[in-house]
């Protein structure tokens, strides 16, 4: 058995629902040394988070953002932690309910995902930056 782990950045992105399995693979060429494991994948943001959902149609991730942006809305008149901008409290309610990271099996090299999966980071700023993340991969 054996152990990764390392620090990786995924690119700015806008607010949003956004599919990034293949900029982690690209990151990930360790990933070819496993034939079975698990790979954690765990987002160091508290106004950003990460899960698993669709891959395929982008209207998902759409309709995703669309609905979190109805269950935590900007300018709520009862937030109180409001200095850094209207989207920060709604930003960190979204991350606490969607959560900070996501495992994946890994088989012969690759994510072992189902034939409509992919990883998401969900950007829940209106300019959240660059987002770093820290993957640790165990198996063999």
């Amino acid at each position: 058995m054996g152990w990764v782990q390392k620090e990786i950045r995924l690119e700015a992105r806008r607010r949003g629902f956004h599919l990034v399995t293949a900029e982690i693979g690209q990151q990930l060429p360790e990933l070819r040394d496993f034939r079975v494991g698990l790979v954690h994948i765990f987002i160091q943001h508290t106004s950003a988070s990460l899960a698993l959902n669709e891959n395929a149609d982008p209207t998902v991730r759409q309709d995703m953002e669309r609905h979190f942006n109805e269950l935590a809305p900007e300018s709520a008149p009862y937030f109180v932690h409001t200095y850094e901008g209207p989207d920060d409290m709604p930003a960190h309610i979204k991350a606490v309910l969607l959560g900070s990271s996501v495992t994946v099996p890994v088989k012969d090299g690759r994510f072992h995902l189902g034939t409509w999966q992919g990883i998401y980071l969900c950007e829940h700023r209106n300019q959240g930056g660059s987002r770093r993340l820290v993957i640790t991969i165990h198996g063999e």
